[in-house]
């Protein structure tokens, strides 16, 4: 699907790592002009560089995204909307609800729903004038399971990116604008590390985990032919799948027991995987 893409700009956010600069070499493999957007301008430059000395076309925008006027103002640093938009950056907040602060379950809300859903807005509203656009919302598995304890609101923000993208599709077939949940499982990246779970992270079996490059590799693929909601890997396939077809209760009586071995519950300071508060840009856990 070499060059499928050429002459459309693609902006994705939380490009400085992961997933968020696996999409980034993606999407330029397929032609595209990228906009680099994070918190981390020297990670951001680096990989710039890299795709223009492969022939690529980028430029940077630093924005924190958890800060309520960030999304409009990385769109007002463009000369137009982009053609190709990927919703990538977050943070993860370990503990308990009640043992976190209320600012940074603000913060979270922020970046993981409503500066997803600002930046959509804006680039849906062009992509339905001109007729045609993509837009992908990294979304997790942890939104197609029940929630559980530990980081109180990811499971939520992301069930909501699904159904989201849903109605995204359904209003934009007409018009030649695809929309995407990517909902992928244990991915390696920075974000573990950055939220204090690496350890029990590694504890887990190998065939859990998938490498960014396939994720996305998949994502892209299925973005013009596949379903809304796309799941990579064998693994985390059946894992939704088997989610939808228990009762209900039992899902959540097995979500419950085995949260604790990748979900912290103790309060903890909240590690960005993107442009929002923290370290570790474009990462991700069970997304």
């Amino acid at each position: 699907m070499a060059g499928i893409y050429e002459g459309r700009t693609a902006l994705v956010t939380g490009a400085s790592s992961g997933l968020g600069a696996a999409y980034a070499r993606g999407l330029a493999a397929r032609g595209a002009d990228l906009v680099l957007v994070a918190r981390r301008q020297e990670r951001l430059d680096a990989l710039a560089e890299a795709l223009r000395a492969r022939g690529g076309k980028a430029e940077v925008v630093t924005a924190d995204l958890a800060q309520p006027d960030a999304a409009k103002g990385v769109m007002a640093t463009l000369d137009a909307p982009p053609d190709i938009l990927v919703n990538n950056a977050g943070f993860g907040l370990p503990g308990a609800y009640a043992a976190t602060p209320w600012e940074a379950q603000r913060d979270f809300i922020q970046l993981m729903v409503t500066a997803y859903a600002q930046l959509a807005h804006i680039a849906n509203a062009s992509m339905h004038e001109r007729g045609w656009g993509r837009i992908v919302n990294v979304a997790s598995v942890a939104g197609l399971v029940p929630g559980s304890a530990g980081h109180t609101l990811y499971g939520a923000s992301k069930a909501f990116l699904v159904g989201f993208s849903q109605s995204l599709a359904a209003e934009g077939a007409a018009a030649g604008v695809r929309a995407q949940a990517c909902c992928p499982g244990f991915t390696h990246t920075e974000f573990h590390d950055a939220n204090g779970t690496r350890e029990r992270m590694n504890a887990l079996p190998g065939w859990m985990w998938m490498e960014a490059a396939d994720v996305v590799e998949g994502s892209l693929d299925a973005l013009e032919d596949g379903p809304v909601v796309y799941v990579p890997g064998g693994v985390n396939k059946a894992l939704a799948r088997f989610s939808r077809l228990i009762p209900r209760a039992a899902a959540e009586r097995l979500m419950n027991r085995q949260s604790a071995t990748f979900r912290r519950t103790d309060a903890g300071a909240p590690s960005s995987s993107g442009s929002g508060s923290g370290a570790s840009s474009g990462s991700t856990t069970t997304r």
